[in-house]
């Protein structure tokens, strides 16, 4: 994932979400709709989130340190991960309260103008903010379908944004049903089925975000594709007999660590066995830039060292 891409989503999505919680407040003041409440938590929560993606961004360049040799760069999936966590927490934790004091405790919805107004107002801000994040996303989705990308990114910013302007979205047309059916049917509980049906979205959004950011927090390896290449790369090089054993873990969203035993011919010298791991290391990076940490161990397999066993002069 380009990093401008990703930034460039983010920002889209925090200047938009400021705007719309300006707007939303306003609204909900004039009305005193649970719904616009509710979407204003919403708001202030995702432009909190951005800010918290960025932050994430900033601090994952810092250099290595001999305390965090390999960098800071899962402080990306850290900061990821708390922002389902503020998702979940602030904005649909406090819906679906506001949802449910609301049924039970239903008011006519007051200027529904101003509610319907700010809503139309904001769709149209959010559909920019999820335009650009589908543009962005589709640089570097290639044939993924959109469910495989947001299970298979290792950058966490463009499927975060993307799953929060959906549900943003989604969101807004709950809360027009809601003040909308408010309004039609002169009852105030039609608000609070809005408001409770956004909390339950965002609880959604925000378990699908909790899940795959804890997936590459603790460690995520190549794709079975991407690794199978690096498999052919390595056993390209005349030095490297096969490869024994290979183990792969993204450190970063653009950092890979690649680990892998190879099999050597037995009677290799070891300048012979130092070319091939060069020329190895050269061809896998040459593929994938963001294999930055590659440590290959030689090895005879067994039935090389049979063969050495039976040629030694010892035997």
């Amino acid at each position: 994932m380009s990093a401008e891409g990703g930034t460039k989503a983010i920002v889209a999505a925090l200047a938009a979400n400021l705007g719309i919680a300006v707007s939303k407040f306003v609204a909900f003041v004039f009305t005193g709709s649970s719904s616009m409440l509710a979407e204003s938590i919403h708001s202030v929560a995702d432009s909190g989130n951005q800010g918290l993606l960025l932050i994430g961004r900033k601090r994952s360049e810092r250099t290595r340190t001999p305390q965090h040799p390999f960098g800071y760069g899962r402080e990306r999936y850290f900061y990821a991960f708390v922002v389902a966590v503020v998702l979940f927490t602030v904005g649909a934790a406090f819906s679906l309260y506001e949802g449910i004091h609301k049924i039970s405790d239903p008011h006519e919805v007051e200027s529904p103008g101003w509610a319907f107004g700010v809503l139309i107002a904001a769709i149209v801000m959010e559909t920019f903010s999820f335009r650009t994040a589908i543009v962005e996303s589709n640089r570097i989705r290639g044939d993924k379908s959109w469910w495989q990308f947001i299970r298979r990114a290792k950058a966490p910013e463009l499927p975060v944004v993307l799953l929060e302007d959906l549900g943003a979205l989604v969101g807004l047309i709950l809360a027009l049903f809601g003040v909308t059916m408010a309004v039609v049917t002169h009852d105030g509980v039609w608000d609070g089925i809005g408001t409770v049906s956004i909390g339950v979205l965002l609880a959604v959004i925000a378990i699908v975000l909790a899940v795959e950011t804890k997936s590459l927090l603790i460690g995520e390896g190549a794709d079975p594709e991407v690794e199978q290449r690096i498999l052919e790369a390595l056993e390209s090089v005349d030095e490297v007999d096969h490869v024994m054993h290979i183990r792969t873990q993204f450190i970063g969203p653009e950092e890979m660590l690649i680990a892998a035993k190879i099999a050597v011919n037995h009677d290799d010298t070891a300048a012979e066995v130092a070319r091939g791991i060069d020329a190895a290391e050269a061809k896998v990076r040459a593929q994938f830039p963001e294999a930055r940490l590659i440590y290959l161990e030689p090895a005879l397999d067994e039935a090389d060292r049979k063969n050495a066993a039976e040629t030694s002069p010892s035997a």
